[in-house]
């Protein structure tokens, strides 16, 4: 993985721990803190509404509320409002005001019904008859029951409330409220007896449970009970909870500063692991490059991955590579200049020091042979200056439309003769569709003949050299071949390298200069064109030369 997608996947990865991280947290804190508020406020919900209903259903009226409703607000922290049912809605008790504070205004939420009334409890399987008597006797005991216990409230006097069998309310007169004396017999309070004709319309409102076939009658009878008991009970009761005021419930803090912390611990310790990694190879390749210009030019910097700083890594080391190959040509070229001109010009010098000397006769055939050696060191000076000029970009080109086939048939003709003396086969096979380049025909006729020299050269009598031409797609393909003795496959890198030669013990009559094959490849070059070399030991060489073609070529002619 390359080192931006590393480090940006480090960031990506921070970023959506610390949001999940984040997000988890709040989503928990927030679930938590709801659940409880919630189970609080249902909590809140179920003691308030069930010790209001127990206080109506044991004092027959919502007389005295008011010390409940303040004990209720003060233990649960909640802002009770209770206000009857019936009228204008009269306000009971307010527990705001009850302690002394301005009223706040009550929530949007619907309010709370408390009803004291209790549910009549018949048994299972009891006659109609014994039901209605029971229904009858059941509202009358109640009715009368609520009065006497309402005014043993109001007396204050202390209620004691049981049930009986139906699920109805049974009162007792207990102590007097705030006396600490013996117990009050009820004051002016006496439970009165329903009279018979009570129990006669009583239990002609239940008659009509009769005809109730489709609910049964129970739950008719249940039905009449509550309806009976509605005058003589306490009205319902509307209650609301909280104001509108409230301060909402924060989430707590130190969940989500250790959470911060740790992602900001992490992130920290990926900021060092990314540094490290960045600076690491960094530093190793400012160590390197320091040595490499103080001239150790062997420095080279340990390479792993395949990220951007290890590609860095590896175009240092072959930059460093490339110095020290070109150092090392560079004095490889001053040692194969100075052996080029070394002997030839110890040659010379001796020849001329001999007739100057009277030592030996200037004969035609020595004056003859120094002048060919003579011509022989200019060639090199000749062809060094030539390899400056191509490589520094100087060297002077006339570019035309050139006949690549007619330049191979003046290559083959100009070296029929070289041929013909080493005993070789010399042929050129070119289409019989012109191929025309934009090239400087003279420097391209140097350059094959650089190769073909070198071919004949390297072939045995009785060999072959082909020069061939062929079009293919938007490029001239040339090749020069022969069936020489072949080049290693070891030594095939080095073939353009200056005086470089196949013969290593670098005879004259194995080679010349040695720069001829670099001139090539520069000329190649410099036509925007490529040339590569395949050989095989004992079965030859062929160099291929391939050229751009031009959009548009000229006619023939």
């Amino acid at each position: 993985m390359s080192f931006r997608l590393r480090a940006l996947a480090l960031v990506m990865l921070l970023v959506v721990a610390a949001t999940a991280a984040t997000a988890w947290l709040t989503l928990r804190q927030a679930s938590r803190q709801a659940n409880e508020t919630a189970a609080a406020d249902r909590a809140d919900i179920n003691r308030v509404t069930s010790e209001l209903r127990q206080y109506g259903l044991r004092h027959g009226t919502w007389d005295g509320v008011a010390p409940a409703v303040r004990e209720l607000a003060a233990d649960t922290g909640q802002r009770i409002r209770v206000t009857t049912t019936t009228g204008s809605g009269a306000v009971l008790a307010d527990s705001d005001v009850l302690m002394g504070r301005e009223p706040r205004r009550t929530g949007p939420g619907a309010p709370l019904l408390v009803d004291p009334r209790p549910e009549l409890r018949l048994p299972e399987g009891l006659p109609p008859v014994t039901s209605f008597k029971t229904t009858s006797l059941e509202i009358a005991k109640y009715r009368s029951g609520t009065a006497y216990a309402a005014c043993l409230t109001r007396s204050g006097t202390e209620v004691t409330v049981g049930r009986d069998e139906h699920g109805v309310p049974t009162y007792a007169a207990g102590r007097r409220t705030g006396s600490g004396g013996t117990p009050a017999p009820g004051g002016s309070c006496v439970r009165q007896k329903p009279s018979p004709a009570q129990y006669a319309r009583y239990d002609e409102a239940a008659r009509p449970c009769l005809s109730a076939t489709d609910e049964g009658i129970t739950p008719c009878l249940q039905r009449v009970f509550a309806e009976q008991i509605s005058d003589a009970a306490p009205p319902p009761l509307q209650v609301r909870l909280g104001a509108l005021d409230d301060p909402p419930s924060a989430l707590a803090a130190a969940p989500a500063v250790t959470v911060a912390v740790a992602v900001a611990a992490a992130a920290i310790l990926g900021a060092l692991l990314l540094s490290r990694t960045v600076l690491r190879p960094v530093s190793a390749l400012t160590a390197a490059s320091r040595g490499l210009g103080e001239g150790d030019l062997a420095r080279r910097v340990p390479v792993t991955g395949r990220d951007e700083i290890a590609e860095l890594g590896r175009s240092f080391n072959r930059m460093a590579e490339s110095l020290q190959a070109s150092e090392e040509r560079q004095r490889r070229l001053v040692g194969d200049v100075a052996h080029e001109l070394r002997t030839p010009l110890a040659n010379l010098r001796g020849y001329l020091e001999a007739l100057r000397d009277g030592v030996v006769e200037p004969d035609p055939e020595l004056l003859d042979s120094l002048h060919e050696e003579v011509l022989l060191q200019q060639r090199i000076v000749d062809d060094l200056q030539d390899l400056a000029l191509a490589e520094a970009g100087a060297l002077t080109y006339h570019r035309d439309h050139t006949d690549l086939g007619e330049l191979l048939e003046t290559c083959r003709t100009a070296h029929r003769a070289q041929a013909e003396r080493a005993g070789v086969a010399l042929t050129a096979t070119v289409p019989a569709a012109p191929v025309y380049a934009h090239a400087d025909a003279d420097r391209l006729r140097q350059a094959v003949g650089n190769l073909v020299s070198n071919a004949v050269r390297a072939t045995a009598p009785g060999g072959g050299v082909r020069l061939t031409l062929e079009r293919r797609g938007a490029e001239a393909v040339v090749r020069v071949g022969d069936t020489g003795h072949g080049i290693p496959a070891a030594q095939l890198p080095h073939v353009f390298e200056r005086f470089w030669r196949a013969d290593a013990a670098r005879g004259r009559a194995t080679g010349g200069s040695g720069l001829g094959l670099s001139i090539t490849r520069q000329i190649v070059k410099d036509h925007q064109g490529t040339i590569g070399v395949e050989s095989e030991v004992g079965v030859g060489t062929t160099f291929t030369i391939m050229l751009p073609l031009p959009s548009t070529e000229a006619p023939v002619g």
